[in-house]
């Protein structure tokens, strides 16, 4: 039943009907959304913000990563390993120029074997078409402020908007707000380690790559080096990182104050798409004063940051800050308690279980944490189901407890291929009106090959 909407005016509060509520339109979320629809479920997708994409869009580093770690290991064969929607995206940016491709790692190739770039506006343009075309509703510029749960189960989730008050109800939701917003709302099982420093990233116009690249050849300082498309060219710089030990004394020690790292990438000549700035919060993200207090000193760094850049790099000198994030990135904010608990020997143990959703091969560590043998671990299932609810599911950032296992699942293209799990496992149990315990494995695994997803066996 829909009441008419409470436009603040007082009435009744609006209620929506769905088969699947995807909170959280960032990483996973916009996947999970695709997923959901294709597989016949009527979805809606809530975000707080105004356009989509989050950490992909607001971060601005490469994508990591959607091949093996070929190059790490000799004999190896090269195979990508996250396909299905999250390539088709990939796809989708390369139409309107909006990606360097999988780049080649010439330096680093220990860490990474492929750099894939986008470019963060067009990200958000490509994704809302995605999301239309496929018939999903996008709320954006909606407020998840909380959840009706009863019996372990979520019966809808809360939602204001200038337009006022709503309930969404469905028979399947995931989490993919990256704080852990909806399972927290919903009553799940959670805590906040506070085990990674927040940042906000910035663009920078007006600089030369072959600049920075020339600056650090003669330092011996690269550490990693990728080409791929640039300005609609081929075989171009899209990614440096420095050897920080190598750098001028007084940039090395000016740079850790301000937890500066001399790494970016770019997608656009004249553009370092990517330059980072951490800080380490005394509290959870989740407190607001805390990140009031991180919002301000984080830009009063990127503009020091900005003076370094001016002041040391050639063909910089007249740089300017061309992009931010709206708020501070996370790494991670509520740990939402799960089935399992992949754990860091799972990941570089190269293990699969007998619920796979994903296959997936990038450790954020490497090369001192590596997938064993250049091989892959397998995402289970069950490690995406919330404990204690039976039609909640989580994916993103808000898994995995181990601080070393987590700093493979939080990889942006794991999270984009998290989303494809949890999407498609939500429209098959809304459609057969069964727990997300319930579910037949057998049904999921070919609903997700049927979405492009590769298995390793």
């Amino acid at each position: 039943m829909r009441m008419p909407a409470n436009k603040r005016t007082g009435g009744e509060t609006a209620v929506r009907e769905y088969d699947v509520v995807v909170a959280g339109g960032g990483t996973a979320g916009v996947v999970a959304a695709l997923a959901a629809v294709r597989n016949g479920a009527k979805t809606c997708l809530i975000e707080s913000k105004g356009y989509l994409g989050g950490l992909v869009v607001e971060g601005g580093t490469a994508l990591h990563s959607f091949y093996n770690l070929y190059t790490g290991f000799e004999g190896v064969e090269k195979r990508q390993v996250v396909r299905g929607i999250p390539q088709e995206i990939i796809d989708r940016l390369a139409e309107v120029g909006g990606t360097s491709g999988h780049g080649e790692m010439l330096v680093g190739f220990d860490y990474d074997s492929v750099c894939t770039v986008v470019d963060t506006e067009l990200y958000k343009l490509i994704a809302h078409r995605m999301l239309r075309e496929a018939g999903v509703d996008v709320l954006v510029n909606t407020l998840l402020t909380g959840a009706d749960s009863d019996g372990g189960r979520v019966k809808a989730a809360v939602v204001e908007s200038r337009s006022g008050r709503e309930k969404l109800t469905a028979g399947c939701f995931i989490d993919c707000t990256g704080y852990g917003d909806l399972s927290a709302c919903a009553g799940a099982a959670y805590t906040e380690p506070n085990d990674h420093p927040v940042a906000n990233s910035m663009g920078v116009g007006g600089v030369s790559m072959e600049g920075l690249h020339d600056w650090l050849k003669e330092r011996d300082a690269i550490s990693e080096h990728a080409v791929g498309r640039r300005s609609g060219r081929d075989g171009r710089i899209i990614r440096l990182q420095a050897i920080k030990s190598k750098l001028p004394k007084d940039f090395v020690d000016r740079a850790r104050e301000i937890g500066f790292w001399p790494v970016t990438t770019t997608v656009h000549d004249d553009y370092f798409m990517f330059v980072k700035l951490n800080y380490k919060l005394p509290v959870s993200p989740t407190d607001r004063d805390a990140v009031a207090a991180a919002e301000i000193e984080l830009r009063h760094r990127q503009y020091e940051a900005l003076q370094l850049i001016r002041e040391y790099i050639p063909g910089c000198e007249n740089a300017f800050i061309a992009r931010t994030s709206p708020s501070v990135c996370i790494r991670r904010g509520r740990l939402i308690e799960c089935d399992y608990d992949l754990t860091v020997d799972d990941i570089i143990g190269a293990r699969h279980f007998d619920d796979d959703v994903m296959a997936y091969g990038f450790h954020d560590a490497a090369p001192h944490f590596q997938i064993a043998g250049g091989g892959t671990y397998g995402l289970p299932y069950r490690a995406l189901r919330v404990a204690g609810l039976d039609n909640l599911l989580a994916a993103g950032m808000l898994i995995t407890s181990h601080y070393d296992a987590h700093m493979s699942t939080r990889n942006t293209v794991c999270c984009m291929g998290q989303g494809q799990a949890v999407g498609t496992a939500a429209a098959l149990c809304a459609a057969d009106g069964c727990s997300t315990r319930d579910l037949s494995y057998e049904k999921l695994r070919t609903a997700l090959e049927a979405g492009g997803v590769y298995f390793e066996s």
